[in-house]
């Protein structure tokens, strides 16, 4: 089992202390936000909470993630890092890819890439990016990233993007990662069919198993069970030895480990050395024993 970290809407001082710690401790990945805007108004109900607000966002400090990412990475050596997640429809792909080949290839392949559709019609208003098909274009997004990393020269003609012939240079020396995160069947398919994994958005402990057999389903139906394909997927049963072996008999590649909850209010008031200490006890209860 690996373990990532996850940390959001902190202060962003702390992140290059959280990260060495965790680089320190075992940890194999950290995680970290990825946010726009917050419009002042909005009908828009908040996947993630039960009562669909998101009142939590406000005036929280979310740096952009690639920027975040590029100082992780040069402050560690071994540390590896994904956006959690990118919300790729509301940016240009082949922008985007060139953020991320430059990524992978300054941190020495250390970049996974978490991508995810955002659940906000303003993120896509105030970029200039269709809110409709916005799941078909995701599709189509994929295609480009994985061609454009690969190096050499690509052309794609899709319903939604026309590229001429273009390679990027450089280009990292191993693929780059895709994880294709949420819990719709659309998300869950479009793991199977296109990424090289799957990221769990967290919920209740019995809602795991459900999503990860309809995960395992499809991934037969495309034919592409194989025993690389990741699962990151948040537990209680990750912060304890027994519960790791049941989350790796599950087929849990690597297990999502956060302090606080990330949705709640009030804000998190927890101190950058008590969340030092936290890491290095979880490391020597759970990584070093698992």
């Amino acid at each position: 089992m690996r373990f990532t970290f996850v940390e959001s809407m902190i202060d962003p001082a702390w992140y290059v202390p959280l990260a060495k710690a965790c680089e320190s401790h075992g940890f194999s990945a950290f995680a970290v936000p990825d946010s726009i805007i917050y419009p002042q108004r909005s009908d828009t109900k908040y996947p993630y909470t039960a009562s669909g607000e998101r009142d939590f966002l406000e005036d929280k400090p979310i740096i952009d993630p690639f920027v975040l990412m590029a100082t992780i990475a040069a402050a560690t050596d071994t540390l590896r890092f994904y956006p959690f997640v990118y919300k790729l429809p509301v940016r240009q792909p082949v922008l985007v890819a060139k953020q991320a080949t430059s990524l992978a290839v300054l941190s020495n392949n250390r970049l996974l890439l978490g991508l995810g559709l955002s659940p906000w019609p303003e993120d896509y208003a105030a970029c200039g990016e269709r809110w409709e098909k916005r799941g078909k274009r995701f599709d189509e997004m994929l295609a480009i990233l994985r061609q454009l990393n690969s190096g050499g020269y690509h052309a794609f003609s899709g319903e939604f993007y026309q590229i001429d012939s273009l390679k990027l240079c450089p280009t990292p020396t191993q693929p780059i990662p895709l994880l294709i995160g949420g819990h719709s069947d659309a998300a869950l398919k479009r793991a199977a069919q296109y990424g090289d994994g799957w990221l769990h958005g967290g919920g209740e402990i019995d809602e795991l198993d459900p999503l990860l057999a309809r995960l395992k389903t499809y991934l037969r139906e495309f034919g592409r069970e194989r025993d690389d394909f990741q699962i990151h997927a948040i537990s209680a049963d990750a912060y304890s030895v027994d519960g790791v072996k049941r989350l790796q008999d599950k087929g849990v590649t690597d297990a999502i480990i956060g302090f606080h909850n990330t949705y709640s209010l009030p804000s998190d008031t927890t101190t950058l050395d008590k969340k030092l200490v936290d890491i290095q006890r979880f490391a020597s209860t759970v990584i070093a024993k698992a």
